[in-house]
């Protein structure tokens, strides 16, 4: 971790789940910033287990199975493992680092991640595994939370694999107290936000309400895809910067907006 003071003084708003923030709040105080953690997302179990746990029972007549998030892998693995180990012959798909390191918690050996420095479905589709070619016929599980993206699945199944989507997560909005974030966005003391999901930047907006929107829409708002930061844009927010993915790439957003000037 570093721990220079490129980041020194300045307040970033850190809106992954809570279960997920440490990393990048302690990278950002690191740097001799100030982490303030406002989840935007919060994850609970399925409303639907069934699913899930027939996909635990047959897992091993799949080819290969999806997680789209740490969370899919969390909840999913967790179900999947407690009675088993993972079968060697189905090949486990993850859309980033996090979530790789998420499926390798649990001994799965054999992961696959996206090629080129991108974490998208678009990316993950471009693998030579899932060209049409290759992956006709095969069997695919998607790990996911209860709606979200369907690009993944409606594009494998286009190039002829059977695909099978399992809600194993649902996504909702925390229920916590906005005034501390309020505060600091009416004394003009937000330095960046950063958002890694256009649902999470739909929170957020929510989250802050009437009273927060104006001063949210003008500071700095740091998003980890292209994709989130066209929506930004249309939104209102009139400073947005896309970064590279994950946590590494927030970071060097950050540092590369902040660095050597004067707070």
């Amino acid at each position: 971790m570093s721990t220079s003071s490129s980041l020194a003084g300045r307040h970033v708003v850190v809106t992954r789940p809570a279960e997920q923030a440490g990393k990048l709040s302690g990278e950002i105080e690191a740097r001799g910033g100030i982490a303030v953690r406002f989840p935007v997302l919060a994850v609970f179990d399925t409303d639907r287990p069934e699913a899930l746990q027939a996909a635990a029972a047959g897992i091993d007549a799949y080819d290969y199975a999806v997680f789209v998030s740490p969370n899919a892998a969390e909840k999913a693995l967790g179900t999947i493992c407690a009675s088993r180990a993972w079968p060697e012959n189905v090949v486990a798909c993850a859309m980033g680092e996090t979530s790789a390191r998420a499926i390798a918690g649990f001994g799965v050996a054999h992961i696959i991640t996206p090629q080129g420095g991108r974490f998208d479905s678009e990316a993950l589709l471009e693998r030579p595994e899932f060209t049409p070619g290759a992956i006709r016929g095969k069997r695919v599980a998607i790990f996911r939370g209860d709606g979200g993206r369907e690009l993944l699945g409606e594009t494998l199944e286009a190039r002829g694999a059977q695909v099978t989507r399992i809600p194993c997560y649902r996504r909702g909005r925390p229920d916590i107290d906005a005034g501390p974030l309020l505060d600091l966005l009416a004394r003009g003391a937000v330095d960046a936000v950063t958002v890694t999901s256009s649902e999470g930047l739909r929170n957020l907006l929510a989250m802050v309400g009437a009273a927060g929107e104006s001063a949210l829409k003008a500071a700095p708002l740091f998003v980890a895809h292209q994709r989130i930061a066209e929506e930004a844009a249309a939104m209102g927010f009139a400073d947005v910067t896309a970064t590279a993915p994950g946590d590494a790439g927030l970071l060097a957003g950050l540092e590369a907006r902040f660095i050597g000037k004067d707070r």
